[in-house]
């Protein structure tokens, strides 16, 4: 009898190398890109164009709070995972249809605030009389919650694309890529674009780079996951039935899934990246302080930061592939925090642009790994058919302890400076934002604890 022999299975880096050669991979590292214009335009980018305007401290800082809708997204992501996008929706299906429909509004929002501009005065809209800076302002929490809609199907997307959790890992770490990819855009570039052709002009080159994900979302798939949810009958939204199963199922299912086991799990995801979080609106203000131009901080980003994000992103895919998400997760804690380190020794150093250089590719490459662990780890505990809606939850959680207390941190660096200098402030600081991350790492041992727990009972049984 004749028998054909058996291929072998693809391992390690054949198993990359072939994920590598499919087309859901280039749409990912396109929608990543997408995914990632918006956020620093309505965050970190547009308070320095406000500044450069004469806007007060006090209003850029409640502006601030649109991106709160980062956060909060888990309030409407039911509706997305339940409901056709308008018109689009029949067109190109559930996930695809909600991408375009999210990217056309973010982008025609953004050519409304560069059209606005954010100045005090009044504006003339329809025969209406409006305050210029309120309109922006709400230009921009389109552009948020526009972008934070775009977030929730590209992350659905993903996860029901993936054929394994090889390739999700494969799928989070080319998604990591693209978005970090456009935050050097809107976190850099800008500022050069700004300084030759004006805000205005920047903001509407970025609006057409939005472009980039529709040409994505036209190039995608439907997933095959999101063309049987919808097609399976499901109660009538706006019943009381309906209501439940949108808005408290993904719930159930997910502690039915994990049981005892899923108040640790947000909470470890809580916690995760708080040292990052508490950090970030003192950067840009320490390297001021420090007397580090900013010339020298855009080149140093552009480059020996971008490769190290690179290194970072890719070191903890392949981490993920071979070892699984768990492990990675437990390995992005000790990077992450530890990285805060390097910038307290920095503050005791003085402006060396070489320890200056040293300290960003040391927190560029953790922070491009521990952002695919935890992105990783959170896309692996979702439930097909609630996948938007879980995975907004899981990354809800993850921000919003955060962007909440990093208002405090300017508060934090005023009171150590006192009886001590500016620099010794910031080093301190900076320990303290890396012990911060302690609690997150003994989670995540706890975690692998009950990971290898878990992998050793199985091997047992299938021995037995």
């Amino acid at each position: 009898m004749n028998q054909t022999a058996a291929k072998p299975a693809r391992t390690g880096w054949r198993l990359v190398l072939a994920n590598l050669r499919q087309p859901k991979v280039l749409v990912m590292l396109l929608l990543g890109f997408s995914s990632g214009i918006p956020i620093y335009l309505v965050g970190n980018t547009l308070g320095f164009w406000m500044r450069e305007n004469g806007i007060e401290l006090s209003t850029i800082g409640f502006l601030s709070w649109v991106g709160l809708a980062y956060s909060l997204k888990f309030l409407w992501a039911p509706l997305v995972d339940n409901l056709d996008a308008p018109v689009l929706g029949r067109w190109l299906g559930r996930r695809r249809g909600w991408m375009l429909l999210s990217q056309l509004v973010a982008a025609a929002a953004l050519v409304g605030m560069a059209l606005v501009q954010p100045r005090e005065g009044q504006l003339m809209l329809g025969g209406l009389v409006l305050d210029q800076l309120l309109v922006f302002g709400a230009l921009a929490l389109v552009v948020a919650f526009a972008s934070a809609t775009q977030d929730i199907v590209i992350d659905a997307w993903r996860i029901e694309s993936a054929d394994s959790n090889e390739q999700q890992g494969l799928l989070t770490s080319t998604s990591t890529l693209g978005y970090r990819g456009a935050l050097l855009v809107t976190d850099a570039l800008i500022l050069i674009f700004a300084a030759n052709i004006g805000w205005s002009a920047s903001y509407e080159i970025m609006a057409l780079l939005l472009g980039v994900g529709v040409v994505a979302t036209l190039m995608a798939r439907e997933p095959a996951a999101s063309v049987l949810a919808a097609a399976t009958p499901h109660p009538a939204l706006f019943t009381p039935k309906g209501l439940f199963d949108a808005l408290v199922g993904p719930f159930v299912a997910f502690f039915r899934q994990h049981g005892s086991w899923a108040l640790l799990m947000l909470l470890t995801i809580s916690l995760y990246r708080l040292p990052d979080f508490v950090m970030g609106p003192m950067a840009n203000p320490f390297y001021a302080d420090l007397g580090i131009a900013k010339e020298t901080v855009g080149a140093v980003r552009g480059s020996v930061g971008l490769v190290a994000t690179i290194l970072g992103i890719a070191a903890a895919g392949l981490c993920a592939v071979r070892y699984g998400f768990v492990p990675t997760l437990l390995a992005g804690a000790v990077l992450g925090p530890g990285s805060n380190l390097a910038f307290a020794y920095l503050a005791l150093h003085g402006a060396d642009e070489g320890v200056f250089a040293t300290a960003m590719i040391i927190d560029n490459f953790c922070s491009g790994f521990a952002g695919v662990a935890l992105v990783g780890y959170m896309s692996s505990l979702t439930n097909i058919g609630y996948t938007a809606t879980q995975y907004a939850l899981l990354s809800s959680f993850y921000a919003l302890l955060g962007k909440m207390l990093k208002g405090f941190s300017g508060v934090v660096v005023e009171h150590l400076e006192t009886g001590r200098t500016l620099l010794e402030a910031y080093s301190l600081f900076f320990v303290g934002t890396a012990l911060v991350g302690i609690p997150a790492l003994l989670l995540c041992i706890r975690l692998t604890m009950r990971n290898h727990g878990s992998t050793d009972g199985a091997a047992q049984r299938e021995a037995a």
